[in-house]
């Protein structure tokens, strides 16, 4: 899924090569990156997050018995 970074930079990136722009299609490119690295990050907290609850859900079995 594209976030909306992803989206204002392929925006920019097309704008840019369309009117020969060199610098708006360079920052249509970094927004694209900054997008696709946020959402990276959010699938890495997720991730983290679950793992997290798997161990204290792990625990307080072990704690039961």
């Amino acid at each position: 899924m594209m976030d909306k970074d992803q989206v204002k930079g392929k925006v920019n990136e097309t704008a840019g090569k369309a009117t020969g722009d060199d610098s708006q299609e360079l920052k249509g490119k970094v927004q694209q990156e900054a997008g696709k690295l946020k959402e990276k990050a959010e699938d890495l907290k997720d991730n983290v997050a679950g793992e997290i609850n798997k161990l204290f859900d792990k625990k307080d079995k072990d704690d039961k018995k």
